[in-house]
């Protein structure tokens, strides 16, 4: 992110050099241009035999010096600008490593397999994003087919997703109710915070709306128990509805930000019924490659100078550890604390009777004479009462 950052510092300069460019350049030439054509009206009101022919060549002199001193300005101030784009490039260079396939497993897309799972995974990234007519022009051009039953899910996202931007609730409602259940299984305030939220837009409508919000605040009955607090709220701003809620102290209710919120949350339970990630898996795999690859590059850098070209041609795993922060935490890992190495099938962690973990190769270097003692504790114990964790 720093590299980002001095990229960036550099773009704003140029940014902020060719708007002030802009407009100087503006200014002036409005200047000349006013008073060149006060220097024509001047010489169409008194005509050329009235005027003092000495007189007017020092004019049109002054005028045309004028306009050469602007036009060398001009030419000056934008060789500036050219000097400032160069830098914004050098900074690129400078900040970021134009070659990057050094880290990058070897013929690792040739296999027509692995090329069709990329193919899937871009066009499952642009039906999320609802650009469905370039998903479908990819699937022609690769020859990717995409059966129906994975389009029609998305398909459905979209159209409610694009509803709820222009804060129509329906269509979310319409299929909050159908899938009731599974919401409710899922412990999902979705349909409640749709009825909350189509029940606000009904407020908004001030007194004319009072007795359809009435009636529709029936639609809270089943939520009752859950959302007590919340429904008692919504039916105590009907009492400044006369007066504008905006004026009441439920002015709260009224916060834009609500309508982000219910397209997250909408997002979220939608993806978990489907079976799906609330992120793109393209997304999330980009994301964690621009972590990963400075990290990568320093590492080969540090191999290289210190020759041990060996271990960086083994590219289907490094001895290294890369933290991508707990967003890009999809399983439980483990690493023992003695051998300082990630526990695996063949290695798997071990609880000790004293509540210590350990993997356990440690387990069988620590053992002695059919005695281990704990690398954290006192307690001295039969390894075999040791018992295999699973995560």
């Amino acid at each position: 992110m720093e590299q980002c950052a001095c990229v960036e510092r550099e773009l704003e300069k140029v940014l902020h050099r060719f708007v002030t460019y802009g407009h100087q350049s503006e200014e002036r030439l409005d200047e000349l241009l006013r008073n060149v054509c006060e220097l024509r009206s001047r010489l169409v009101a008194f005509g050329v035999q009235d005027a003092d022919l000495t007189v007017l060549h020092q004019t049109m002199a002054q005028c045309c010096k004028e306009i050469k001193e602007t036009v060398q300005m001009l030419a000056s101030r934008h060789k500036d600008i050219h000097g400032s784009v160069s830098k914004v490039g050098k900074a690129i260079d400078r900040n970021f490593d134009a070659e990057v396939s050094a880290v990058v497993a070897e013929n690792v897309w040739d296999s027509p397999e692995r090329q069709k799972y990329l193919s899937e995974t871009i066009v499952e990234h642009l039906y999320r994003q609802g650009m469905l007519s370039v998903a479908e022009d990819l699937c022609q051009e690769s020859g990717v087919v995409i059966d129906m039953s994975m389009k029609q899910p998305f398909l459905e996202l979209n159209r409610i997703l694009e509803a709820l931007r222009t804060q129509d609730l329906r269509p979310a409602l319409e299929w909050a109710v159908t899938n009731r259940q599974r919401l409710l299984d899922l412990n999902s305030t979705l349909e409640f915070k749709l009825h909350r939220l189509y029940f606000i837009s009904l407020l908004n409508g001030g007194i004319s709306k009072q007795q359809e919000a009435l009636q529709y605040a029936r639609h809270f009955q089943p939520f009752a128990s859950q959302h007590q607090r919340d429904i008692q709220i919504l039916m105590g701003s009907l009492v400044y509805l006369r007066h504008g809620i905006e004026n009441s102290p439920y002015r709260s209710l009224l916060e834009t930000d609500q309508w982000a919120e219910i397209c997250n949350i909408f997002t979220r339970d939608a993806c978990a019924l489907l079976g799906l990630s609330v992120e793109s898996p393209l997304s999330v795999s980009f994301a964690s490659g621009c972590m990963a690859l400075p990290v990568l590059m320093n590492i080969k850098q540090v191999i290289e100078q210190r020759q041990c070209s060996g271990v960086w041609t083994h590219k289907d795993e490094l001895p290294i550890e890369i933290d991508l922060g707990k967003k890009c935490w999809y399983h439980s890992v483990f690493a023992c604390p003695i051998l300082r190495q990630q526990t695996s099938e063949s290695n798997p962690p071990m609880k000790l009777i004293c509540g210590h973990v350990i993997s356990r190769d440690a387990l069988n270097k620590l053992t002695n004479a059919g005695k281990l003692k704990c690398p954290y504790c006192p307690m001295e114990q039969n390894p075999s009462d040791a018992k295999q964790i699973f995560f």
